[in-house]
């Protein structure tokens, strides 16, 4: 008859590598959703509209290496509104309500000029 300890060392053997194949593959999931989107992007054409600054917000991610992400919504002339992803410097001009032609390549900000 086994001990707790036993036990204890068959349950970690079972979930160590259900916990590591599991973080790994949402890495590499992280990692190919990143080069997917990438290719779509490069394949839309690259257009410029009219639009309008809606909202801006930022998601700051910690841990050892500690990062900002920016994001502004921008409204076109449909009314439509998409949200993108901007550089920092961009981000520290643009103010809510400013008005100007986006150009934008499927996801991805290109620029926003008054």
């Amino acid at each position: 008859m086994g001990t707790e300890n036993d036990y204890l060392f068959d349950i970690m053997g079972v979930l160590f590598p259900i916990m590591f194949f599991g973080i790994l593959g949402l890495f590499v999931f992280g990692i190919l959703s990143s080069i997917f989107q990438w290719k779509r992007n490069n394949k839309q054409p690259r257009l410029k509209v009219p639009a309008k600054v809606v909202t801006k917000r930022m998601k700051m991610r910690g841990g050892e290496s500690h990062s900002t992400s920016y994001f502004t919504t921008f409204e076109v002339e449909s009314g439509d509104r998409m949200e993108l992803e901007v550089e920092g410097g961009y981000y520290g001009q643009l103010v809510e309500g400013d008005e100007g032609m986006l150009s934008f390549q499927g996801t991805r900000f290109l620029e926003f000029n008054r």
